[in-house]
């Protein structure tokens, strides 16, 4: 297999991982950026993206995430679809193998990010963007005033219920189970701002023509089924990280990837930046400021 050498190989082309490649190709390195999907991540799901720093008025997604990938390549990365089927380390070089030929670099950057767990019903992804989300604080404030509903009882389906109820009084959360899984006092503050529960309740369906109108709910114990009228589905079953490739790093409990304050995972040498990594807040701005300050500390050894 032919091998390609390059200063710095980024895998996943999302917001982190691009602006990453940004900063360290413009600060003179070779880079590669790998992603079998090309340049997106979680960004193209969002139709108006209003609480980037700058960006005003609103540009949607896929708008934003083509002008990046512009810049990289304007900058001098290199942005390749290939699928990444392994990574090793021998003699302080990283391989990353993919189905045609290996890249070698003495520095990586693991910017694969998260995937949102769905609830895999109709309508769900027809209306993703059209009033189904699954970040609060992003989409949120969209849906002033509006009829909210949202889904889950762990700790972050309490806490985002919590936050939503100061955009809305008109919010319910339907659990599968007769009570929340999140800790009491997540759920006592959650209460206590009006939220209204659905107790032993899940969605069937999300419907809607262009846009979120109502959810069909179905009874788990007597099989009964109802609809509300939503404006939102907001749903918070869980995220996973995509850490498939180096599941040998330290992770904490959520299984999300351990850095230090420079990005640098518990293996020397590979960088972890956006939502793959274990930190308290998943915005577009921090996972862009993650894959700068990687980038920052590459270019500092190497240059």
């Amino acid at each position: 297999m032919d091998t390609e050498k390059y200063d710095y190989i980024i895998i996943g082309a999302g917001v982190a991982g691009l602006a990453s490649a940004q900063y360290a190709a413009r600060g003179g390195l070779n880079t590669l950026v790998l992603d079998l999907a090309g340049s997106g991540g979680q960004v193209m799901q969002i139709t108006e993206l209003d609480n980037y720093p700058g960006v005003f008025p609103t540009v949607d997604g896929p708008s934003f995430i083509q002008k990046m990938e512009e810049q990289t390549k304007a900058f001098g990365a290199k942005i390749e679809m290939v699928q990444v089927t392994a990574i090793d380390k021998k003699d302080d070089k990283f391989f990353v193998t993919s189905r045609k030929k290996v890249y070698e670099a003495p520095y990586l950057c693991l910017a694969t990010g998260a995937i949102h767990k769905t609830l895999g019903v109709s309508g769900e992804a027809e209306l993703t963007g059209r009033g189904v989300s699954y970040c609060a604080t992003c989409d949120g404030p969209f849906f002033r005033n509006r009829k909210i509903v949202v889904v889950g009882g762990g700790d972050t389906a309490c806490a985002e219920a919590t936050y939503l109820s100061t955009i809305t009084s008109d919010l319910h959360i339907i659990h599968r189970r007769d009570k929340f899984r999140a800790q009491k006092a997540v759920v006592d503050k959650m209460l206590s701002k009006g939220v209204e529960p659905i107790y032993d309740t899940v969605v069937k369906s999300i419907n809607g023509n262009g846009k979120v109108e109502s959810v069909t709910l179905e009874n788990v114990k007597t099989k009964e089924e109802s609809t509300l009228a939503a404006d939102a589905v907001f749903i918070f079953t869980g995220i996973q990280a995509q850490t498939d490739l180096v599941d040998m790093l330290a992770k904490d409990q959520g299984g999300y990837i351990k850095t230090d304050e420079n990005m640098e995972t518990s293996m020397p040498g590979l960088f972890a930046a956006g939502d793959v990594r274990s930190k308290p807040f998943r915005q577009v701005v921090t996972a862009v400021s993650d894959g700068a300050i990687a980038a920052h500390i590459v270019c500092q050894r190497l240059l």
